[in-house]
């Protein structure tokens, strides 16, 4: 455990790393933000496609000011992972799900033992903390969404370009032994086991995972936690029929869901990024709604 990074607000707020190994031996470090107060509920916080777990601290922050801790995951091939996607290193969902998000959520439960455990997730984040948490049902006590959705083709404007765009990435991946996200505009230097899972959820309307023999599908119809999820007005990357689609996928759920608009963001848009530099009305929803008796 290190106290390398310092808080960016209150003094109340105390921000601490920890390393986190994974069971094939990668290693990240998870960024943890609590307040000074005893912790009583503790979030663990899924970053979207390409988006290093640092760009979160004004959400985890938000939240510490509000008495809830947030444990920042790291996904393998972003910020402070040891592993570089290419030819030769290369992972889908079941290394995420299997190892990765295992280990980080183990850590994280150390930090806060005595603590109500909520998984939070935005874009891909938001997606993989449902399926997450649909495979450990007794250990969630609730998901929070942010900007997220299915990625399946027909919930999007222009669904035959979203479509071509699903069938091209994979076997482009598959050439160039990763996907150059940061050169094409989307996500970041992403496994092309990563990009052949999404891709697949992107053309099928369901998930699966290589190598996982999992019906992601029934597991997630037997998803008994609540969820919160908030839009964003102009999110194209994340829109209503998307997000409908991945809610529809847990019919025992209760679910509550929000527009963002741009005033409450106190910026020009309500967009897929915009609202990570200030997440304050997000914070208040959840912070609400996680702390009533009942999550309706």
């Amino acid at each position: 455990m290190s106290a390398s990074l310092e808080p960016a607000s209150a003094q109340s707020v105390t921000t601490f790393t920890v390393l986190v190994t994974s069971a094939d031996g990668a290693r990240s470090e998870l960024i943890c933000v609590q307040p000074a107060e005893p912790v009583q509920q503790w979030i663990y916080w899924l970053p979207a496609l390409g988006v290093a777990a640092k760009h979160y601290l004004p959400l985890a922050e938000t939240f510490a000011e509000r008495g809830f801790a947030v444990a920042l995951h790291e996904w393998r091939g972003m910020g402070s992972s040891d592993r570089r996607a290419s030819r030769s290193s290369d992972w889908g969902y079941r290394q995420l799900l299997e190892m990765d998000l295992a280990a980080g959520v183990r850590q994280a439960g150390l930090c806060w033992p005595q603590a109500k455990p909520w998984m939070g997730g935005h874009s891909l984040g938001g997606q993989l903390a449902c399926l997450y948490a649909s495979l450990h049902r007794s250990d969630i006590a609730g998901i929070l969404l942010a900007a997220s959705g299915a990625p399946y083709w027909r919930s999007f404007a222009y669904a035959p370009l979203i479509f071509a765009a699903l069938v091209v990435v994979g076997p482009l991946s598959k050439l160039l032994g990763y996907l150059p996200g940061r050169r094409i505009g989307f996500g970041g230097n992403e496994a092309r086991g990563v990009i052949s899972d999404w891709s697949r959820s992107g053309r099928s309307g369901r998930y699966a995972a290589s190598g996982m023999g999992v019906d992601f599908e029934q597991q997630l119809a037997a998803l008994r936690a609540p969820v919160f999820a908030l839009q964003l007005r102009d999110d194209w990357l994340a829109p209503s029929r998307s997000l409908a689609w991945l809610l529809d996928k847990m019919p025992q759920t209760a679910k509550r869901t929000a527009i963002i608009r741009p005033d409450q963001l106190a910026g020009p848009k309500a967009d897929h990024f915009g609202w990570m530099k200030t997440p304050a009305s997000l914070v208040a929803q959840w912070a609400v709604w996680m702390n009533a008796d009942t999550h309706t």
